[in-house]
């Protein structure tokens, strides 16, 4: 039990959101500072650990669920987004959380990143990219710049980079969002803006690999970072405007709640089976035997 600020009791404490297992990051690496900020954000809002899930794919990143003291489930690479949605159908009281770096979601999980964003499923995705696949020694991934040189690119890559902001607003996410793992607070502050909002909610964080990406550091990026609420005349809710914020980028790189759309429906919500008691929760008469079903498909 805590006390906040105010000295009102708080139901969960900050040591119920941890685990006793330390991942095994290079030191300094960025997915430290996104770690720390998912557990404050769970905190801060005291989000149920016991109601609440975390649904990883496969990479540097996909580690952190082995650290944070809430339900955890491994995928293998690219499918951390539809096993998420059949946790969150099977379950729709859990908050669900996927992880996936720039990898696992823009490169072999691609598609399925297109369809949860179109179905707008109440979920957050929280995308750790460092323009680089760091768990295999630093090849170039799909949102690389283009001439990234590295061990299987010598010359630089010839490849087109992907924006993830970009292509959430077009597939049809309702929150979309950018941060950064040198900026903390601002880190948290969006985790938590995304675990509030219902519908599919994306955060593209610009996380940093120091050990394989020399180019895409702090010291390249922070300069180049505004946040988009310092921008008066820039309305969240426009699509138009988020659109040409997202496609910012070089000198003046926008970070902070670029769309926010609360009325494209839900839809775990427009599920009629799924409105009252959870299908993982409720009481059958007598086991269901699934074996007709099969056998009237043969």
């Amino acid at each position: 039990m805590s006390i906040d600020q105010d000295g009102i009791k708080l139901k969960f404490d900050t040591s119920e959101y941890k685990t006793s297992i330390h991942p095994k990051w290079c030191p300094g690496c960025g997915d430290f500072a996104i770690l720390k900020a998912v557990k404050n954000a769970l905190y801060e809002l005291q989000i149920d650990p016991t109601q609440t899930i975390l649904v990883a794919g496969i990479g540097c990143s996909s580690k952190m669920m082995h650290s944070v003291g809430v339900y955890g489930l491994h995928t293998i690479h690219g499918r951390a987004l539809p096993v998420a949605t059949g946790v969150k159908l099977g379950n729709h009281g859990l908050n669900v959380i996927a992880f996936g770096g720039d990898g696992d979601m823009m490169g072999i999980g691609g598609n399925h990143f297109l369809h949860a964003a179109r179905r707008n499923t109440d979920m957050l995705l929280i995308i750790p990219n460092n323009q680089t696949y760091g768990l295999t020694t630093g090849q170039a991934s799909p949102t690389s710049d283009f001439g990234y040189k590295t061990s299987t690119s010598p010359d630089g890559t010839i490849e087109m980079p992907l924006n993830a902001t970009q292509l959430a607003l077009t597939a049809g996410a309702t929150f979309v969002a950018r941060s950064s793992s040198a900026d903390n607070d601002h880190l948290q502050k969006m985790i938590e803006e995304g675990i509030k909002h219902e519908g599919f909610a994306v955060i593209d964080v610009l996380q940093f690999c120091i050990t394989f990406n020399k180019i895409n550091t702090p010291d390249y990026y922070e300069p180049r970072l505004y946040d988009t609420s310092e921008d008066k005349d820039f309305d969240p809710s426009d699509l138009n405007q988020a659109m040409v914020k997202s496609y910012q980028w070089g000198d003046k790189i926008p970070k902070g709640v670029i769309y926010k759309n609360t009325t494209k429906p839900v839809f775990d919500k427009e599920i009629p089976q799924l409105q009252n008691t959870p299908m993982a929760l409720r009481e059958h008469d007598e086991p269901v035997n699934v074996s007709k079903i099969f056998n009237d498909l043969r």
